[in-house]
């Protein structure tokens, strides 16, 4: 775990070390889930539960996956994001807007502080991946 020191621009980071399920070699800022004890896959549905934003490249299974469940982080987008948007994965991992009341089954993991014209560009998001709930 990591956390930066407190103070009035502080912000509270959280990064866990998993396994690798798989090659996440291009899956770097995607949504991950648990897969087995201690083990990550990329997000294969919107009803997913993320545990967090995959901040490295493991190019095996077995291999360190740093996820980051807390703070903020890259992510790579599904669809245009805008500074404000709740966000959670889309099918494929990558971030895509989540709209309370409407996707009830999906999870909400945090908001955008950077937004994207596009899909596949990086966005920047503020997430709580320890603490989400469905957008209900």
């Amino acid at each position: 775990m990591v956390t930066l020191a407190d103070g009035p621009t502080s912000q509270r980071v959280r990064v866990e070390s998993f396994k690798a399920g798989a090659d996440l070699s291009t899956k770097q800022f995607y949504f991950v889930k648990l897969s087995a004890d201690r083990t990550v896959i990329v997000c294969a549905a919107a009803t997913d539960k993320p545990i967090g934003i995959l901040q490295n490249k493991p190019d095996a299974a077995d291999k360190a996956a740093e996820v980051l469940m807390t703070g903020r982080s890259k992510l790579s987008a599904d669809v245009a994001l805008a500074a404000g948007d709740l966000v959670g994965t889309s099918g494929d991992g990558q971030g895509d807007v989540k709209v309370a009341g409407t996707d009830t089954t999906h999870y909400i993991c945090g908001q955008v502080t950077l937004g994207v014209s596009n899909a596949a560009e990086i966005a920047e998001v503020e997430i709580d991946c320890v603490n989400i709930a469905r957008a209900a």
